[in-house]
């Protein structure tokens, strides 16, 4: 287990954390929050090499998406950076990049009647406006956004109702928490948010969930 009692904050800075393997060659992850080794509740950077493919697995409670960069595909088309997408519980798929990419990835963790498909374009985050979160998706008490921050913004004005059961993925810039500066692709959870204590150091672009875990 890694990272599974979610009464404690977790801060993880991608920089401190090694790459493993995977049963895939070509295939290497940085875990953020794990169940088991192979199966269950997890959370990971997941970094595919040009040509290295994934066999096909299906995904019991589901599997949530953010590419990061490159070109993330499967059978069903081809996802540049940028694109989110949901496949709900009882989905499967055998996943591929050609080119390689990086993904922040959550598997094993929707409601069971969480059933709807998502995929929203990059083309959408082209669009997106500073200081206007742009919901992602939304379940009974879960929310997803993604939100381009400019330095300085009140985050608490922009959440005002977010409080319990956060995590934030920076995917670009620099934000601080309690005064510990997380860069790019740092992730953080905590039970209780303090926005108070939550600086947008320069202008960032934030992947941010509430009311999951």
């Amino acid at each position: 287990m890694l990272n599974m009692d979610f009464t404690v904050p977790v801060l993880m800075k991608i920089d401190d954390l090694e790459w493993c393997s995977s049963p895939m060659p070509g295939v290497e992850r940085k875990p953020l929050a794990r169940e088991d080794a192979e199966r269950g509740h997890a959370t990971s950077i997941v970094r595919y090499a040009p040509g290295s493919v994934f066999r096909a697995h299906p995904h019991p409670l589901g599997e949530e998406i953010l590419v990061l960069d490159g070109v993330f595909c499967d059978e069903t088309g081809h996802y540049p950076a940028g694109t989110y997408f949901r496949n709900p519980p009882g989905s499967s798929h055998a996943p591929f990049s050609s080119e390689g990419c990086t993904l922040f990835v959550k598997l094993h963790q929707f409601s069971p009647l969480d059933n709807k498909q998502v995929v929203i374009r990059s083309d959408t985050l082209k669009c997106l406006k500073y200081t206007q979160p742009y919901c992602l998706h939304e379940y009974q008490n879960e929310r997803v956004y993604l939100l381009y921050a400019r330095e300085g913004d009140d985050m608490s004005a922009l959440f005002p109702d977010m409080v319990n059961g956060v995590e934030i993925l920076i995917v670009d810039g620099l934000i601080s928490y309690e005064g510990d500066d997380l860069p790019a692709l740092s992730w953080f959870r905590v039970p209780y948010v303090d926005f108070e204590q939550l600086v947008v150091s320069r202008d960032s672009l934030l992947w941010i969930k509430s009311g999951h875990f």
